[in-house]
């Protein structure tokens, strides 16, 4: 029976797990907490990592490893080796101000976008990689001096478990390359030109980019450690997605993507152009809002995540026009980075704790529901929906959310799950390992009674019954009876004045 590790180095926390290689069966597992914040010294996820490995019995007895990680980060490193300053995440929005810049520097406007697009498949937003560069350029001289290398949170850690032998050992894959801004995969190559106009300088050591089943160094035992992948594109590998599956993945951020065999280029920025774990291409949008939506609805109303989504489920559809608008962190996409949320429609039926619980889950899935609109515009095709992350736990989201996507949805089963050799009519082959429960679509969803979630004969009976509208123009407008209401990408509140914009 051999065993394989897989690592996930999240924004929140580090989770270790020890799978039987030939069945998938879940042997042991273990898990630690990340540090809050948007800024990290890299040495706590490798504490994390220590944890978590602990807790999962250790890896002495595993045949090979590999991580998944966070996308995006800056980990920047000096000549020897060490860390130069914190590294900043992709949650980080400090590079707004560059990411305008880099687009000026390529022509501005539609010019620039579509310029960016072309090049690497994506349009410069504090998110990426290449504006924390233009940022520590300009915000940190020195620290940008000392730099010698840079790479991403997963890069480091696969560096750091395989005993970090030197920076000409740094290895990463094609995912995680394709979110930094200046690899390109539509060619597979660095644009160091790029790098260096965001930088300043192209001397810097970038990671070798592996193929798919590229090794990436060695565990203390001799195990290999593999490529690995973002974690956007950990995900979409371990559900198996195909031709037509959509990915929405409900963790700290919220994904939508999906695989496929040419890459992207939309020089609107709504849609970038990743790549995937396995040789094809991901496209994907990202919010910068998603589980922690839920997090704060259920820390305002004092509940446990059981109980805010009991509450979500006890009031109607829509919440009688209750809108949360969830840009609780600024926002990606849309790109407004000094947004804030904002609560619209609130008045005497609407100000109770049910109400406020169904607008902060239709809220976010509403925000998710935007990407997936992006994605049908790029001209993908989505036959259903495999709902994924820490917030598909929730019974809330899973009654409410094909109501607001308009499409079937599934969500795999997250623990000791067998292979299967074929791939079964309306389920979910997870890597050969899973079989997905299909959810209820009833925009009421109400735990008390009517069919069970899991039930086909209510998807394709019921499909559409409860369609969320196609943007709502004001929020102010959005109380049509039975539906969701879902606040416009024009939403949320403005910065104070003088904040940069």
């Amino acid at each position: 029976m051999p065993l394989v590790a897989g690592v996930d180095s999240s924004t929140q926390s580090c989770k270790v797990v020890v799978r039987d290689a030939d069945t998938g069966r879940l042997v042991r597992e273990g898990r630690a907490p990340h540090p809050a914040g948007t800024a990290v010294p890299p040495a706590a996820w490798e504490a994390a990592l220590a944890d978590a490995v602990a807790r999962a019995g250790g890896l002495d007895d595993v045949a090979a490893a590999s991580i998944a990680g966070q996308q995006q980060g800056m980990v920047c490193l000096d000549a020897d080796g060490a860390v130069v300053r914190d590294a900043v995440l992709w949650n980080d929005t400090r590079s707004a101000g560059a990411a305008a810049d880099l687009i000026s520097d390529l022509g501005g406007g539609e010019a620039g976008r579509r310029a960016w697009a072309e090049a690497v498949g994506l349009v410069p937003v504090a998110s990426f990689t290449v504006t924390k560069l233009r940022w520590l350029a300009s915000a940190e001289p020195r620290n940008a001096a000392r730099t010698a290398a840079v790479c991403l949170p997963h890069d480091w850690l696969t560096w750091r478990l395989s005993g970090a032998p030197g920076l000409d050992a740094l290895r990463t894959d094609r995912s995680e390359a394709s979110g930094t801004g200046y690899w390109s995969a539509a060619t597979g190559d660095y644009r160091r030109d790029l790098f260096g106009l965001a930088f300043g300088r192209d001397d810097v050591l970038l990671p070798q980019v592996l193929a798919p089943t590229g090794r990436a160094g060695r565990l203390r035992t001799g195990a290999p450690l593999g490529a690995g992948a973002g974690d956007c594109a950990g995900a979409a590998l371990g559900v198996g997605a195909g031709q037509g599956d959509v990915i929405v993945s409900i963790g700290t951020s919220g994904i939508v993507s999906t695989v496929s065999d040419v890459p992207a280029a939309d020089p609107s920025g709504i849609v970038a152009g990743f790549a995937d774990a396995t040789g094809r291409f991901l496209p994907l949008v990202c919010t910068l809002n998603a589980a922690r939506v839920l997090d704060a609805a259920a820390a305002m109303l004092r509940v446990d995540h059981a109980g805010l989504s009991a509450l979500a489920l006890s009031a109607p559809a829509g919440a009688d026009g209750l809108v949360l608008v969830p840009y609780l962190e600024g926002e990606r996409t849309p790109n407004r980075p000094h947004a804030t949320g904002a609560v619209h429609g609130l008045t005497l039926r609407t100000s109770t704790p049910a109400h406020l619980a169904r607008a902060a889950v239709e809220g976010m899935l509403c925000a998710l529901a935007d990407g997936l609109d992006a994605m049908l515009a790029q001209g993908a095709t989505v036959d259903r929906v495999i709902l994924v992350g820490g917030g598909a736990r929730s019974e809330a989201v899973r009654r409410i959310a094909p109501a607001v996507f308009g499409r079937r949805v599934l969500v795999p089963p997250t623990r000791g799950v067998r292979r299967r050799r074929r791939r079964p009519p309306g389920g979910l082959d997870a890597v050969g390992r899973a079989t997905a429960a299909t959810v209820d679509d009833r925009a009421g969803g109400d735990a008390r009674g009517g069919r069970r979630a899991g039930d086909p004969r209510t998807v394709r009976g019921r499909q559409g019954e409860h369609r969320r509208p196609r943007r709502l123009t004001a929020a102010r407008s959005s109380s049509t009876a039975g539906r969701p209401a879902c606040a416009s990408t024009t939403g949320g509140s403005s910065p104070p004045s003088g904040a940069r914009r």
